[in-house]
């Protein structure tokens, strides 16, 4: 299937300024110039790699479209192929037609990631650098945009690479002892071999732990508000997303359900979730979206502890304190217009040293003081690992676990005084799954999944 030259659009399916159709394979040239005439007459076998040339895409015998064409010689282009790119006037009518030409001219369609999957498969990127383009084309923030380009230019992979290289030295040591015991001595090198995997698991677990800060990165911070009924939940949620999102009354237990909506706050990404306030309930459906509410806190990155300030505190609030102690929680002293009956004081007491911010609907100001806070609770944080290696995709996360599952299968080898010939085997599984990280080792069936879940023409 390689073999083929692919074409496909490479813009968005919308009327704009521009237009790429992209073109890549041994007869991308042949091709584009039986569909392209230059004013200067020269044909596009003859350009020169990495120029750009002005002309017209024919139909029939006439100009269709004035067009800039660019030539990408391989392997000095995105897929390591030769690549050609047809700048036309943008529209959804006219890139179409100018690609249909190009197919009629002999190119087969681009399936979706196929650009991306060549360049791979022609070593012009590994695997984690593949997924870190779609990731950076989804980006919503600066910091996924920031992680993206981390491994696109090969951070992740040169931290898995010296994972591999340290494993790959301790099974070829292991090996060569097992066939010349004459000049390996074995004999104190389970407690050494000890020592070094337990420094690879700690190495390990740093990755897998900062995984949570790097999903942050790409997706945002979830965020549930959440709060005994009427504590003001709703109004929370309206303001910070600057629309009424939720129907705000005085009647407690307005919200039966979740409310959901994704905001930025500052140079902060928030999927909030409004939830049904907690409360023990007789009502069938406000029971539901109370036990809705309590599984959604308890998956929450973040969250947002509404507190009516102008009611004294109630047995509700009590058992949310219980509930949510320890977690990540910002309390919204709430309804600061109103005399207030209870104190911060009487919130910490609770909960501990926990941020606090005075807010209410009606002080503009009340979503700067969260925003400050937020800010000191994971802008500080995530500077603080901008030079790591930070995992965002669920399937390297995957690989990552049962590569340190096999490492701790060796160092229960060894516990266990086994012979050497059970570490090789488990250091051999760790080196295969960090391996399907990078795409050193990788099943054609997991390639076409990962590459199908491209954009068209990437």
């Amino acid at each position: 299937m390689i073999s083929d030259t692919i074409a496909a659009i490479a813009t968005g399916m919308t009327s704009a300024g521009i237009g790429i159709i992209r073109i890549s394979g041994a007869d991308a040239f042949a091709i584009a110039d039986k569909v392209f005439t230059s004013y200067s007459g020269d044909k596009v076998c003859d350009f020169k790699t990495h120029t750009i040339h002005l002309g017209n895409i024919m139909k029939n015998g006439r100009p269709f479209d004035e067009v800039l064409l660019s030539v990408m010689r391989g392997p000095r282009s995105y897929t390591g192929e030769d690549v050609v790119e047809i700048n036309a006037h943008g529209g959804m009518y006219l890139c179409n037609a100018i690609l249909q030409i190009v197919l009629d001219a002999g190119a087969v369609m681009a399936e979706p990631g196929e650009f991306t999957k060549r360049a791979f498969l022609n070593g012009k990127m590994d695997l984690t650098q593949a997924e870190a383009v779609m990731d950076l084309i989804s980006s919503k923030n600066e910091y996924a945009v920031k992680n993206s380009m981390d491994h696109l230019n090969g951070r992740l992979r040169k931290k898995i690479d010296e994972l591999r290289q340290k494993i790959l030295y301790e099974t070829a040591y292991i090996e060569s002892a097992l066939d010349d015991p004459e000049h390996f001595d074995l004999t104190d090198y389970p407690e050494e071999l000890d020592g070094k995997v337990n420094t690879m698991l700690d190495e390990i677990e740093r990755m897998i732990q900062l995984s949570k800060s790097g999903r942050i990165r790409k997706d945002g911070i979830r965020t549930a508000i959440i709060g005994k009924p009427n504590a003001g939940k709703s109004s929370v949620l309206n303001m910070l997303s600057g629309r009424e999102s939720a129907i705000v009354t005085d009647i407690p237990g307005t919200t039966r359900d979740s409310i959901e909506e994704s905001v930025r706050l500052g140079e902060l990404q928030l999927n909030l979730t409004d939830t049904a306030g907690i409360r023990d309930a007789d009502d069938e459906v406000e029971r539901i979206g109370v036990e809705k509410a309590l599984k959604i806190s308890n998956d929450a990155d973040l969250i947002l502890f509404v507190v009516d300030s102008s009611i004294p505190l109630d047995d509700n609030d009590i058992k949310i304190m219980e509930m949510i102690n320890g977690k990540n929680i910002v309390v919204l002293f709430n309804k600061t217009d109103l005399e207030a009956v209870i104190s911060v004081e009487d919130i910490l007491e609770k909960l501990g040293n926990v941020p606090v911010v005075e807010f209410s609907k009606n002080d503009e100001e009340s979503d700067v003081r969260l925003e400050a806070v937020l800010k000191e609770l994971f802008i500080k944080k995530e500077a603080a690992v901008d030079d790591e290696s930070i995992m965002t995709n669920t399937r390297q996360l995957q690989e990552l676990k049962l590569a340190q599952q096999s490492l701790m299968n060796v160092l229960r080898s060894i516990e266990n005084f086994m012979t050497e010939d059970f570490f090789s085997i488990d250091l051999t599984d760790a080196y295969k799954h960090l391996g399907f990280i990078i795409g050193e080792e990788i099943e054609d069936d997991l390639a076409n999944m990962i590459f199908s879940r491209f954009c068209m023409g990437k």
